[in-house]
């Protein structure tokens, strides 16, 4: 019983250290990375920006992941997500905005959740994707 106990202290405890994090747009676009620096998101609202138009019209998430191989992820206003391998601009990663293990962030219709066991991203309707080193998954 002390055991169980002290699991549901410590999982009170790390959901109480949990944020919702926000970061500044940047002429619509709202950019953060994962602590690792090993992935990199961008979210563009609908209608695009001055610099980027999502293929659908958005609103868009995309997230690159650098290592082991330099991968993008993209989940639009509406079906799976999709994982892209032949990346042409590798320009991931800045850190000027951090989004903390164990915080999330939410904008639009998407949400991801920092870990360090990787970054999960979904859309309200359950599509998304999860990122790691040694993990991809899309849904």
């Amino acid at each position: 019983m002390r055991s169980f106990l002290l699991a549901v202290v410590a999982l009170v405890s790390l959901e109480a250290h949990a944020a919702e994090q926000t970061f500044p747009a940047d002429g619509g676009l709202v950019y953060f990375n994962m602590p690792s620096g090993n992935v990199g998101c961008q979210y563009t609202p609908a209608g695009g920006s001055d610099v980027y138009m999502p293929e659908d019209g958005g609103p868009e998430l995309g997230c690159d992941r650098i290592e082991p191989t330099y991968l993008r992820f993209i989940l639009g206003k509406a079906g799976k997500a999709k994982r892209y391998d032949n990346v042409g601009d590798t320009g991931c990663c800045d850190g000027s905005h951090t989004l903390e293990y164990g915080n999330s962030w939410k904008k639009g219709p998407f949400s991801c959740t920092s870990t360090k066991t990787g970054l999960r991203c979904n859309r309200n309707d359950g599509h998304g994707f999860f990122i790691s080193r040694s993990k991809t998954e899309v849904h």
